[in-house]
C-alpha cells in the first residue's frame, strides 16, 4: 500500500513538473512571439531589415529634435558636418525645401499612429497657406505637396482640397504649349540661360498635377503633366539613359538650345539626385497614368541606376567622381530611390522585376539605416552624409531634410507592402 501511495505520488510529481514544463514554453512562446510582433523583420531573398527598428529610430530623432525647432516662421534644412542641431531657413517663397519637414511629421503620423505628429504636422503646415500662389518657379509642388497632400491624404484634412487646387492652378501657370514643359526656374534668378529652362526636378511637381486633376481641378493639369514628362522623356536623357540636370529650350518654337548642369559635376556628367529624380518621377508617372510607356521608361532609368551603384548602394554625389573614395556621398539621392523602387516593385507583372527592385529599395534602406549613414546618437536628422551643391560649394557632407523626407516615405511604403504580405 505505501509503495503506491508513493507511485501515486511520485507520477503527480511528474505530471505537475511536466504542466510546468509546458506553462513555462507557453509564457516564454508567447513573449518571443511578442518581441517578434514588436520587432517585425521583412526578409526577402537574402535581404533582410528590421523595419520597426528603423521607424522607433525616426520617431526618438524626432522626439529629440522637435522641442528645439519651436519658431513657425522658419523650417529645418540642414545640419552641418560636425554639427548636431538642423540649421533652420525662414519660410520664404523662394526656398524650395519648406514642405518637406512637415512632410516629415505627417509620414511620422502614418507609420506610428502618434497624435503628437499630426498635430505637430498641421501646426507645422499651416504656416505657409499662402504659398499656393507662387508663380515665380515650379518648386511649388515640392512645398505644397509633401505638406498638404499628405495632409489631405494621411491625415484626412479636406480641407487642404482648395489650398492644393491652388497651387496645382499655379503650377500650371508656368506650361508653355510652345515648348511642352512648365517652366523651373526664373532667368533672372539663373541668368547663364536666356530662354525657356527646364530641370529634371521639376518631374515630382507634376504629382500636385496628377492629384489636382483627379480630385476637383481642371483636366487640363493631366494633359500638361503628361505633355511635360513625354517631353522631358524625349529630350531630357542621353542614349545610356542617365540625364542631364538642366535644359533651355527655345521659347517659341520649343527647340532645345542647351543642356547644361547647375548641381552636378560637370555640364555632361551623370548627377546622382538627378537620375534619382527621374527614377522617382517616371515611377510616379506610370502610378498615375497607367501609360506603359512610362512603366517601360521607369524601369530602364531604375535599371541604370542600380548598375551604377557602389556596394553599399549610396552613390556618390555625381555618378562621374564615384571611383574616387574621397568624394563626398549622397544619402538623398538613395532615399528617393528607395522610396521608388519600393513603389516600382508593386507595378511590373515579372516576378524577378518584382524580387529586383523590392530587394534593392530594401538593400538601400538597410544600408542607410547603419550606423555608416544614420543619425543616431550623432545628429537630430535621421540620415547624414548627404550632399546638395557641392559645384556650388555648399551643403556638402551634411544632413538634409529631403533625405529625411524621402527615407521615412520608403519606410512608410516598406510597411503597407509588409503588411500586405
Amino acid at each position: 500500500m505505501k509503495n503506491n501511495n508513493r507511485n501515486k505520488i511520485k507520477n503527480g510529481q511528474v505530471k505537475n513538473s511536466l504542466l510546468l514544463i509546458c506553462l513555462i514554453a507557453f509564457f516564454v512562446s508567447c513573449n518571443n512571439a511578442k518581441k517578434e510582433e514588436q520587432n517585425k523583420v521583412v526578409s526577402t531573398n537574402n535581404v533582410s531589415i528590421n523595419l520597426d527598428k528603423l521607424i522607433k529610430d525616426c520617431e526618438n530623432q524626432l522626439k529629440i529634435a522637435v522641442p528645439k525647432l519651436t519658431d513657425l516662421t522658419k523650417h529645418p534644412r540642414l545640419i552641418d558636418t560636425d554639427k548636431k542641431e538642423w540649421k533652420e531657413v525662414g519660410n520664404h517663397k523662394l526656398i524650395w525645401t519648406s514642405g518637406f519637414y512637415p512632410g516629415v511629421l505627417w509620414y511620422a503620423y502614418d507609420v506610428t499612429g502618434n497624435e503628437r505628429w499630426k498635430n505637430e504636422a498641421i501646426k507645422r503646415t499651416e504656416v505657409f497657406e499662402d504659398f499656393k500662389n507662387i508663380t515665380e518657379h515650379h518648386d511649388i509642388g515640392f512645398m505644397m505637396f509633401p505638406a498638404y497632400g499628405n495632409g489631405y491624404k494621411i491625415g484626412g484634412k479636406k480641407e487642404y482640397k482648395d489650398i492644393l487646387l491652388t497651387s496645382a492652378s499655379s503650377l500650371a501657370s508656368r506650361f508653355n504649349p510652345n515648348v511642352g514643359t512648365i517652366r523651373s526656374w526664373s532667368n533672372k534668378m539663373h541668368p547663364r540661360w536666356k530662354q525657356h529652362i527646364t530641370i529634371i526636378d521639376n518631374m515630382l511637381n507634376l504629382e500636385l498635377l496628377f492629384w489636382a486633376a483627379k480630385n476637383g481641378g481642371d483636366k487640363k493639369f493631366y494633359d500638361i503633366a503628361v505633355k511635360h514628362a513625354e517631353t522631358t522623356m524625349k529630350n531630357h536623357f542621353r542614349k545610356d539613359l542617365t540625364s542631364w540636370h538642366v535644359l533651355e529650350y527655345d521659347s517659341i518654337n520649343g527647340n532645345v538650345l542647351n543642356r547644361h548642369t547647375k548641381q552636378g559635376f560637370a555640364d555632361d556628367s551623370r548627377w546622382s539626385r538627378g537620375q534619382a529624380w527621374g527614377v522617382y518621377g517616371y515611377t510616379m508617372v506610370y502610378k498615375e497614368t497607367k501609360d506603359k510607356k512610362f512603366l517601360d521608361f521607369a524601369q530602364k532609368l531604375a535599371d541604370k541606376y542600380i548598375s551604377l551603384l557602389p556596394e553599399d548602394m549610396v552613390p556618390a554625389w555625381d555618378f562621374d567622381v564615384q571611383s574616387n573614395p574621397k568624394e563626398e556621398k549622397d544619402a538623398s539621392a538613395a532615399a528617393v530611390v528607395a522610396s521608388a523602387l519600393l513603389d516600382l516593385s508593386t507595378f511590373v507583372d515579372n516576378k524577378a522585376d518584382q524580387d529586383r527592385y523590392f530587394n534593392a529599395g530594401v538593400k538601400m534602406l538597410k544600408s542607410l539605416g547603419s550606423d555608416k549613414y544614420s543619425a543616431v546618437g550623432k545628429a537630430d536628422s535621421f540620415l547624414l552624409h548627404s550632399t546638395g551643391a557641392k559645384s556650388l560649394g555648399h551643403e556638402i557632407d551634411v544632413a538634409l531634410i529631403y533625405a529625411d523626407y524621402y527615407y521615412i516615405e520608403a519606410l512608410s511604403r516598406l510597411k503597407k507592402l509588409e503588411s500586405q504580405q
